[in-house]
């Protein structure tokens, strides 16, 4: 199914996209690896909305007409991304909001 998406690309759209991927994993990659635990709250806040974003752009590709290729596979794999995104998005703010909870005052 995935094999269709991408036999609609060109050649050096294709590869402009694999590139910006493995940019993306290694940059990630180094960029976590760096991060004092003291950071682990901010930016898991940014964590959360880069989901946001992730939201709105699956909000959009759900209403994208597409011209030729399959529209089914379209609409599936944008509901899967608002899916995964909304998880993503709710389970980091619950997890911001506990580690926040840690650093309050013990009243008593």
């Amino acid at each position: 199914m995935i094999v269709i998406c991408l036999t609609q690309l060109t050649t050096s759209a294709l590869v402009a996209s694999i590139t910006v991927l493995v940019l993306a994993i290694f940059l990630g990659f180094e960029l976590i690896s760096k991060v004092p635990p003291t950071l682990h709250t901010p930016l898991m806040s940014g964590a959360n909305a880069i989901s946001g974003i992730t939201i709105v752009a699956a909000l959009m590709a759900s209403n994208t007409q597409l011209s030729g290729g399959n529209k089914t596979l379209a609409g599936i794999l944008a509901c899967v991304a608002l899916a995964l995104a909304t998880i993503n998005c709710v389970g980091g703010f619950m997890v911001t909001g506990r580690m926040l909870e840690m650093f309050k005052r013990k009243e008593g």
